[in-house]
């Protein structure tokens, strides 16, 4: 699933110095344990963060072994004696109850003292399914009623009876249930008690006998509503070519809402096949994740069998008959993965080179605007084939633009899932960067259809197999696609360098996050997961090379193929490829929370061509702070040199605290680069010598755009921890001046810029400010102009619109005239704004425009049919100055004008400015409960509230939200609230800090 948007805290506890006892080895300074309840026989890891001392281990198991890291959700109970001699002692423990379900114990009576814990509370106690009864093949009926909101639905879940048992317990929720039966061989047995429990998203059906081992047939019929929270099987709004409105069904799953649409096993590892059938109206499009094998027209009567055996009414009650399809079989697979799409739609399609039909859906009349993800999905299929070495392995893959959608996309098996701003160009409207990333979403989603569909991580705790691996890869296939793009230079600024900004918080997470309840899982499709995750490979994928790491991939999709994984088997394929320890480097990844700062602390000149460096690493805190026990990660360190920029003089790993470099050929002129091309996952500071040597080589662009970039932004994050004062960044950003021409070092200079501008917005001289951006960006803009150029390239287009909306939001009096001219045609019809500038042009409009602007931008809105530009216009509107303006902008925003999925958007944009920002948080507190009812947690309100708070920068203002949502707790949103009270003090330490600084630069280079 594509989502570019447990819960952690700290806390202090008071327990005697520990001693872990339990199953499992000590080997070297880690501990395994071995989780028996696993139906895959093997090893689970578990992250435990608990900050305590191992002094004793116990060992039973041999071999057996299970990781013990640093993660805990702690309920502590006391053990009796006889609990206690279970394992190995007799006198009494407290008990350490883990979200992860493993139970450690260590002893009651030492002297206790205190530590500190990096907790995310379980939100609620959580156990995972039993396995005593166990899906092998689900036979699915859904029948929904897209007038009243209904769907029924029949299932016959063969299962497996693994051990005795009375009772069959699986998932659902937001659904009642009818008749329910179980036959084993000739006999048949009903429920004596059918407990649906809300709270805990079960159905337990308790049988008066055991259920006999083997084989056997549960027969369940259910009804639930078509819901309009986009989750589950839900109803999605859109408006035929005549204007009418209209619903489609639609279903999103990912991560656990498969049982809200029928009862099952709701879990990643209990895969099962499916045979899905459909029953519709006559006209509908109906899809699923296989072809249709049969189709038939039901008899009115036959239409209201199964709305009669569920006790209830639907289409064909009354109406027309409706239509059955049965889709064939799928492969194994989990539920989540199972999708279903009934609604008016028309399509295109095609044949890759490899023999897949491909087929694009869009709404009705816009087939075309399908065409350029049609011809990306159909070329992409056969590239993934190439590199994996392993086909597609279903004859279909259907790519569908749903109205209604929270995410971005979902990679269900055979039929992809995508907001319409995801999937449908226009070549009118659509924006060159819209474009690329409609390309970027495609290569992402249809990389799961091997890396998530074809193998599963076992649990939610490894989601980043999932993500981080589609989201490195996505760019892999836009690269062979779209060589243009440049696209792994752009991978720094929009991947690498948002993972390296959320990870160096107190209130981040490691890449393997142990889930427990699965209320915490939306919060970890976050920038760890996605973007920290596909950092970490790409430095991976360096380190082994292009070569091993295709070998080792094949490896482990081949092994695995239709089971279930953990991280591990990942590590073991690509170290047996390369021959390198890439378990050991990378666990030290995946495991710990943050990245280290590998500072240089000395160089020396040996000789006439030789450079020796002594090398540092400590962890990097965002608030500047280091600590003396601070973790060891294995780096593979990489340097370049002035001699040949682009290639690797040196490489190594660094698995020590420190590490001295000899590089030879380097003479005393020449300067040396670590981390050349930005791909390893780290910060890297300087000596003031080395980097003096770097500004002529940023001057004439001898040093290439993305180590140009990441000077700049590892410069900028020691600013923000106060390692450095920030005019030493506004200095450097000079020192790129009139000649820069990269995109994407603009793209990283303007990052610098918008967090300057957001703290700076809390002082009197923000004025002064935009003046110097204005300077900086001046001459870049007088070069590109406002117009395209012939033969442009891609690049260009997109800085165009870079420049220009900066130099907009700083108010330079040009730029506002020129964008006022151009809308006033723009809005009459006289001439359109090419849709590259829209954007920029809407933002600088509405920046000095009044009551008449509001109503222009609105009835625009209102004539838009493309979703991107209403989009766009509904982004824009925070940009208003006017307060009055902007209430009237929030009110919108919650309106039924605006689809759920985007109203977070609009109130984001208001809260962009200083003002907007007070009004947005106001409104946030008013509206909250509308709001959580709206989405029931999730990414979007995990989003709203971060983008809304995490701009202020003081106590005050941290105090006032740790307070509101202490009030008003919100399941899926703890760590966000979190991450964004950190980041308010850390503003307001910088404000403090560099505020007399900052001004007396600025007035002395007015």
């Amino acid at each position: 699933m594509l989502f570019r948007a447990g819960c952690l805290c700290s806390a202090r506890i008071r327990v005697p110095e520990p001693v872990l006892l339990g199953h499992g080895r000590l080997y070297g300074s880690r501990y395994f344990l071995w989780e028996r309840e696993s139906r895959l026989a093997r090893p689970v890891p578990v992250d435990i963060r608990v900050s305590v001392t191992v002094q004793q281990i116990q060992s039973r198991s041999g071999d057996q072994r299970r990781h013990f890291s640093s993660w805990a959700s702690v309920r502590e109970k006391v053990v009796s004696p006889k609990q206690a001699s279970f394992l190995g002692s007799s006198s009494p423990f407290i008990l350490v109850k883990v979200s992860c379900g493993l139970s450690i114990a260590k002893p009651q009576s030492r002297a206790p003292r205190e530590i500190h814990t990096g907790n995310m509370p379980t939100c609620k106690p959580f156990e995972r399914l039993p396995k005593s009864v166990v899906p092998r093949h689900y036979e699915l009926l859904l029948q929904p009623n897209l007038k009243t909101f209904v769907f029924q639905g029949k299932e016959t879940v063969q299962v497996e009876v693994k051990e005795p048992t009375d009772k069959i317990v699986l998932n659902a929720l937001d659904l009642s249930i009818g008749p329910v039966e179980y036959i084993c061989g000739d006999e048949v047995l009903k429920p004596v008690i059918v407990d649906l429990s809300a709270e805990n998203e079960t159905l337990t059906l308790h049988f008066t006998k055991a259920l006999p081992l083997g084989d056997g047939k549960l027969t369940i019929i259910f009804t639930g509503e078509l819901n309009d929270k986009m989750k589950g099987f839900y109803r999605s709004k859109y408006t035929s070519p005549s204007g009418e409105e209209r619903y489609a069904g639609v279903t999103q799953f990912e991560a656990t809402d498969a049982h809200r649409c029928f009862p099952c096993w709701d879990e990643p590892a209990l895969k099962a096949t499916f045979d899905i059938t459909l029953r519709v109206p006559p006209k509908k499009v109906a899809l699923s994740n296989m072809p249709v094998v049969s189709e038939r027209q039901l008899t009115l009567e036959e239409s209201r069998e199964l709305v009669v055996s569920a006790g209830g009414e639907g289409e064909g009650g009354g109406g027309e008959p409706l239509r059955e399809l049965q889709f064939s079989r799928t492969p194994v697979m989990p539920t989540y993965l199972v999708a279903v799409v009934v609604g008016e739609f028309d399509s295109i399609e095609t044949v890759s080179r490899d023999g897949v039909l491909v087929r694009v859906y869009t709404p009705v009349g816009k087939a075309e605007q399908g065409r350029f993800a049609l011809d990306v999905a159909s070329k992409v299929l056969p590239y993934y084939k190439d590199y994996f070495q392993i086909a597609y392995p279903l004859p279909k893959i259907d790519l569908i633009a749903i109205a209604d959608f929270s995410a971005g996309a979902m990679e269900n098996w055979g039929l992809v899932t995508y907001r319409e701003t995801c999937l449908l160009v226009d070549p009118e409207n659509t924006s060159a960067v819209r474009k690329q990333w409609i390309a970027l979403v495609v290569g992402h989603e249809l990389a799961h259809q091997w890396f998530g569909n074809l193998v599963t991580m076992e649990w939610w705790t490894h989601l980043w197999l999932n993500e981080g691996y589609a989201s490195f890869v996505e760019f892999l296939c836009v690269e062979h696609l779209f060589p243009e793009y440049d696209i792994w230079t752009q991978f720094v600024t929009e991947t690498y360098i948002r993972a390296l900004e959320l990870d160096c918080l107190k209130n981040s997470h490691p890449i393997e996050v142990p889930v427990g309840h699965p209320s915490e899982i939306d919060e970890i499709f976050d920038d760890i997961s996605y973007n920290k995750g596909a950092s970490v490979i790409r430095m991976l994928h360096r380190y082994i090379g292009d070569e091993d790491f295709r070998k080792g991939m094949n490896m482990y999709l081949t092994r695995h193929q239709y089971g279930n994984t953990f991280t591990e088997d990942l590590w073991s394929a690509l170290e047996e490829a390369s021959n390198k320890p890439v378990g050991a480097v990378m666990s030290t990844w995946t495991k710990q929370m943050g990245f280290p700062t590998v500072k240089v602390v000395q160089q020396i000149q040996e000789g006439p061509n030789q450079r020796r460096l002594k090398v540092t690493q400590h962890k990097f805190c965002a608030d500047g702070s280091t600590q003396d026990d601070s973790p060891i990660w294995m780096v593979p360190l990489t340097f370049s040199t002035s001699k040949h920029p682009t290639k690797l003089a040196h490489q190594m790993v660094l698995e020590t605290k420190s590490s001295d470099v000899v590089l030879d050929n380097v003479f005393p002129d020449d300067w040396v680069k670590v981390n050349p091309g930005t791909v390893g996952f780290y910060r890297t500071q300087y000596p003031s010598e080395m980097l003096a040597q770097f500004v002529p080589a940023i001057r004439d662009r001898s040093l290439p755009p993305l180590d140009r970039l990441g000077l700049l932004d590892d410069l900028f994050a020691l600013v923000q921890a106060g390692q450095t004062p920030t005019v030493e960044v506004l200095k450097l950003m000079e020192a790129f001046g009139a000649e820069e021409d990269n995109f994407t070092v603009w793209s990283s200079i303007s990052n610098c810029l918008g967090k300057l501008g957001v703290l700076l917005s809390h002082t009197d001289f923000l004025p002064q400010f935009h003046a110097y951006g204005c300077r900086l960006l001046g001459n870049v803009a007088a070069r590109l102009g406002w117009d395209q150029k012939p033969d442009e390239s891609h690049l260009d287009t997109l800085l165009r619109s870079l420049v220009l909306g900066r130099l907009g939001w700083y108010g330079e009096q040009g730029t506002i005239a020129e964008a006022n001219r151009r809308f006033k045609s723009h809005a009459s019809g006289e001439k359109l704004i090419p849709a590259d500038l829209r954007t920029p042009v809407y933002k600088a409009v509405l920046s000095t425009g009044d009551q008449t602007t509001y109503d222009t931008m609105l009835k625009l809105y209102r004539e838009a049919d493309l979703h991107e530009e209403k989009d766009r216009i509904s982004r824009a509107l925070g940009a208003i100055k006017d307060e009055g303006l902007l209430k009237r902008v929030l009110e919108f925003a919650m309106s039924e004008e605006v689809r759920s999925q985007d109203t977070v958007f609009v109130i984001i944009s208001v809260a962009m400015t200083k003002v907007g920002r007070e009004l947005a948080w106001r409104f946030l507190r008013d509206n909250w409960h509308v709001l959580t009812e709206r989405y029931q947690g999730g990414f979007l309100i995990a989003r709203l509230v971060k983008s809304t708070t995490e701009n202020f920068a003081s106590e005050e203002r941290a105090l006032e939200l740790e307070a509101f949502f202490r009030e008003h707790p919100s399941p899926g949103t703890e760590r966000t609230v979190q991450q964004s009270v950190e980041t308010i003090r850390l503003n307001a330490a910088w404000l403090e800090r560099d505020r007399e600084g900052i001004r007396s630069y600025l007035s002395s280079n007015a």
